[in-house]
């Protein structure tokens, strides 16, 4: 099922790697007809593996990035190429662009070009580190731009900087980039306008770090992230487990739940201890807390002790693997995976758009486009059954 608006939407995608493409795959999602517009070499992402050494058939983040969508090969250093692509944007209603604004302004793209002469045209930009300022020019990836500048591995690290794994600020990126050209296409509704709507890496990630940069700011200093051993709050903190797992308790209300978790391992009468009598007492003594608690919770398994939890009511939640959150019950109950299709034949559950709307659950989502899947013939490139990217795959 798809969402009459999406489905009479037009969108022109010049992304490449994950952040702006990742945007472009949540309007394809709830229906949009969106069309990724690459050089003859296609978009890097395209080689992701191969350039990182690692020998793989298929890429999966790739067709996780661009499901949905057709691919049309133009040349946009060619006047005709060129041309051809202000035809497109003529008819779209959303340009997701994520190139380096240098190479926008050589071009001839930049929105302050494209904005006055399609004044209905939504411009979507994303950028590592905003539109204006000394390093708007700059390149950025998320590993830098989101994660290292904006203090996130500082205070997530609890140590040397935390290494993220790729991609991660391109999808939250992406997510916010897909929320304002939302918002510019209801004001598009009331007045007839387009125009421009703006994100970037850095700008997101110190919206996500806005907590302690908002104590950092009134208070003159914040902690970084303490080591598990001395977490100020012991009872939303990290534990292993006898089988060597990991969980989180995750009772921020300390003297609520403390008793249930002193039933949980067999002591209640730590409850009354007047070292944990307060939430004050339990942070001027986490280190004993802690401690006693390491010695609890690795006397058994986590089977054991999630049903133990169960049993007396301690809020927690298991430090899941991958696989696991892929076989989770609940991601399934909810339909977020859904069957994409990564390769000739190979079809994989992928975890989709973040949302449902107004009950909006495709059946299966279609993979990601061949290079130059479409022609580049006269007029809006509609969609056919001949060049569709691949099937929407389905399963039993």
């Amino acid at each position: 099922m798809d969402l009459a608006f999406f489905r009479d939407l037009r969108v022109l995608e010049l992304g490449v790697w994950m952040a702006a493409p990742s945007t472009a795959a949540l309007l394809a999602d709830l229906g949009a007809d969106v069309v990724k517009v690459e050089g003859p070499a296609g978009d890097p992402a395209r080689a992701f593996f191969a350039a990182t050494g690692t020998d793989a058939p298929v890429q999966p983040t790739f067709a996780l990035d661009n499901r949905g969508k057709r691919s049309l090969v133009i040349d946009l250093a060619d006047p005709s190429g060129r041309g051809r692509f202000e035809e497109l944007l003529g008819e779209a209603d959303v340009l997701v662009v994520n190139l380096r604004q240098a190479a926008l302004r050589k071009l001839g793209l930049t929105a302050e070009e494209l904005c006055p002469r399609f004044p209905r045209l939504v411009y979507g930009s994303l950028t590592a580190h905003g539109l204006d300022g000394p390093d708007a020019d700059e390149p950025g990836y998320d590993v830098g731009a989101f994660w290292a500048r904006s203090g996130l591995s500082h205070q997530l690290a609890g140590g040397s900087p935390l290494h993220a794994p790729g991609a991660y600020g391109d999808h939250v990126t992406g997510l916010a980039l897909f929320s304002a050209v939302l918002a510019a296409l209801l004001e598009r509704e009331r007045t007839g306008r387009g125009g421009l709507v703006e994100t970037s890496l850095l700008q997101t990630a110190t919206w996500i770090a806005g907590p302690d940069l908002a104590v950092q700011a009134t208070l003159g200093k914040v902690h970084p992230v303490a080591d598990r051993r001395s977490a100020v709050m012991p009872l939303v903190n990290s534990y292993r487990t006898a089988d060597d797992r990991w969980f989180f308790l995750t009772c921020v209300e300390g003297a609520r739940h403390l008793p249930a978790v002193c039933t949980a391992i067999g002591r209640p009468w730590l409850a009354a201890d007047e070292r944990f009598a307060s939430p004050g007492a339990m942070r001027r003594h986490r280190r004993e807390l802690i401690a006693l608690l390491d010695e609890a919770f690795a006397g058994d398994t986590l089977d054991r002790w999630a049903e133990r939890f169960a049993a007396a009511g301690v809020w927690w939640q298991v430090v899941a693997r991958p696989a696991e959150v892929l076989a989770d019950p609940q991601v399934a109950a909810n339909g977020w995976a859904r069957p994409v299709e990564v390769g000739p034949g190979v079809v994989v559950d992928m975890l989709t758009a973040p949302m449902r709307v107004l009950g909006c659950v495709p059946e299966g989502v279609a993979g990601a486009p061949a290079l130059g899947s479409v022609a580049p013939d006269g007029g809006w490139l509609r969609p056919s059954e001949e060049d569709q990217p691949t099937s929407r795959p389905s399963r039993p």
